[in-house]
């Protein structure tokens, strides 16, 4: 999981709210329920308390503290009740006070007397006992029989198990319901981010050759929608602004080449009409050598822009890869021989592969004078044709200067020169490789390159293999020029 992603980013955010607002909802609750059951347990002392005060109001003068706890005993019930009762009779004398409760909470000997004021009651905080922690309540009364303190008393065990099990039910429900409200918010994100990633898919599809496709626009109905069509539109501009720039291409070059045609001609008319002056005639080989540069150039430049149009797509026939190769292997023989270069040819008949033999072609010269003119005299140019399960594989290596790293992820850019050593070829403009890449690319090949300076180059491409094609054992050719 990517930790600096905005899905992972929102997915902690709404964690982190969602577990403060669960926080805050479960310390409500137990606040509140602590409150209930606190305030529950108060009126049921002042309950029972008014009872105990009928009684005392009810007796008659002079009535023992025998009678008094007879009829406590008998209509509060304290022991039963778990509930601790204490009268007490002005100024300190010990009129009635309840045993020990029936669920043991408490220890009634352990509860001090009573210390509140005879002439208004006060409900006292929590104490603790030998037996747990008590809630007290005290009642003053003037009856006919004298003044008394009624003190009623309950443990809070009961209450505070009640919030002991609330919190163990809250400790585990809290971080489950965290992590489930987390998950569902990261899934949540997730979808809501899914056309960006569709938006980021087709982006990424889109190439300077391929300008038509457009990003999926959802009707949202927010920002998304708005970039999208923004993008979109953006898309539209930059398409047409890259056709114009085609047709201006690809019109420049062709009407250049007309007039470089006929500056060719004259120059070499030229040449020959003036035989005898050595300075002219090296002059001209000079502007001819320029002139001829330029025509290259003017053609690469043409080619480049008719495949950018399509042109290598018109045209897809089953074509013997192999044959293909061996016959432009005898049209580049001599251009091997000039440069002292050695040409080996390893070919597995049978290998068909659909495109266009003139584009083809192309890619197999293009390929091999590079090798060929980037390797010194009594070097190697090794070219083998093949296939494997799925694909026809053609592979160019050389035994030339090589290229370093910090050159290869360019090479196939246009106008792209490796260095001055390569610069100083002639007839070079650095348009041979973005030709092949881009023949490549129309026919659905992948093109990998391996070099290193002084190691020499190695390119390798893999087409799809012609439909209805199979792999079988073929005859092998090998040559060497």
């Amino acid at each position: 999981m990517n930790h600096r992603s905005l899905a992972f980013r929102l997915s902690v955010w709404y964690a982190l709210l969602l577990s403060a607002t669960f926080t805050l909802v479960a310390g409500g609750l137990y606040y509140g329920i602590d409150r209930y059951l606190r305030a529950g347990l108060s009126d049921s002392l002042q309950r029972r308390s008014q009872q105990v005060v009928q009684i005392l109001l009810q007796a008659p003068t002079g009535a023992s503290a025998a009678a008094i706890g007879d009829e406590i005993e008998t209509r509060v019930a304290p022991e039963f009740n778990s509930r601790f009762v204490r009268v007490t009779r002005a100024p300190a004398t010990l009129v009635y006070r309840s045993g020990s409760p029936a669920d043991r909470s408490f220890d009634p000997a352990g509860i001090p007397p009573a210390s509140a004021d005879w002439t208004a009651g006060s409900a006292a905080p929590a104490m603790s006992t030998g037996g747990g922690r008590l809630v007290l309540s005290s009642t003053p009364v003037v009856a006919a029989s004298g003044r008394y303190l009624v003190e009623l008393g309950a443990a809070l065990g009961p209450v505070e198990a009640v919030e002991r099990r609330l919190l163990g039910l809250l400790a585990v429900l809290l971080p489950a319901l965290v992590i489930c409200a987390t998950g569902g918010g990261y899934v949540l994100v997730q979808r809501a981010l899914r056309p960006v990633d569709l938006m980021s898919g087709t982006a990424e599809r889109i190439s300077v050759q391929d300008l038509n496709a457009r990003l999926p626009v959802l009707s949202t109905g927010d920002a998304l929608q708005r970039l999208s069509i923004s993008l979109n539109q953006m898309l539209a501009r930059l398409s047409d602004s890259v056709q114009s720039s085609r047709r201006f291409l690809a019109d420049a070059s062709h009407e250049l080449r007309t007039p470089l045609t006929v500056i060719k001609g004259e120059l070499q008319q030229l040449a020959a009409d003036t035989p005898g002056s050595a300075s002219v005639a090296e002059r001209l080989g000079s502007v001819l050598e320029e002139v001829t540069r330029l025509e290259h150039l003017v053609s690469g430049l043409l080619t480049l822009s008719r495949l950018d149009a399509g042109d290598a797509q018109r045209a897809s026939t089953p074509i013997d890869l192999s044959g293909l190769v061996a016959a432009t292997v005898e049209q580049m023989h001599l251009v091997a021989e000039d440069r002292g270069v050695t040409l080996q040819t390893w070919a597995q008949a049978g290998v068909t592969v659909r495109g266009d033999a003139a584009r083809l072609r192309q890619v197999v010269v293009n390929l091999l004078d590079n090798a060929i003119k980037f390797t010194p005299g009594g070097g190697l140019v090794r070219l083998h044709t093949g296939r494997s399960a799925d694909a026809a594989i053609l592979e160019v290596s050389d035994t030339g200067i090589g290229i370093s790293a910090d050159h290869l992820p360019h090479v196939f850019n246009r106008f792209y020169r490796v260095d001055a050593a390569r610069a100083r070829e002639p007839g070079g403009a650095g348009l041979g490789l973005a030709i092949v890449r881009s023949i490549c690319a129309a026919h659905g090949a992948e093109i990998e390159v391996d070099s290193a300076p002084g190691r020499g180059s190695r390119f390798r491409l893999r087409f799809p293999l012609a439909a209805g094609a199979r792999l079988e054992p073929t005859a092998v050719s090998r040559s060497q020029i």
